[in-house]
């Protein structure tokens, strides 16, 4: 009975040995793999394409916004269109033009950002 009763949870014990060493790996191999010689430049603080500063309340230049905006429109385009096209015949005409209007709200974002000049990058 008992026997049995391990044999049903040995795999969750070597699943949870498995992530265990995987976890403890991945905490120590930084250590042993990290480049040694800090200097002033790798340890400064950096964030958002710009070092740190002083006053939280600097203004943000727009194109980094604009950036962000592109980056979810692309995204999310991918991410909905995948499984469309995988069941696109089971959607039906419906769930063509659901998507035609999805696409067409995103084009509406890609051409603001356009003509806001995130795509120059000077």
């Amino acid at each position: 009975m008992l026997q049995d009763l391990l044999k049903e949870y040995a795999p969750i014990l070597v699943f949870l040995g498995v992530c265990g060493f995987i976890g403890v790996a991945l905490l120590v191999a930084p250590f042993i793999v990290a480049y040694k010689r800090p200097d002033a430049e790798k340890l400064s603080a950096y964030e958002c394409g710009f070092n740190a500063f002083d006053d939280a309340r600097m203004k943000f230049d727009v194109r980094f916004y604009l950036v962000s905006i592109l980056f979810i429109i692309f995204d999310l385009e991918v991410a909905f269109l995948f499984p469309w096209a995988v069941s696109f015949k089971a959607v039906g005409v419906f769930g063509f033009w659901s998507m035609i209007v999805f696409l067409g709200v995103l084009t509406l974002g890609f051409v603001y950002e356009w003509k806001k000049g995130a795509l120059e990058w000077d």
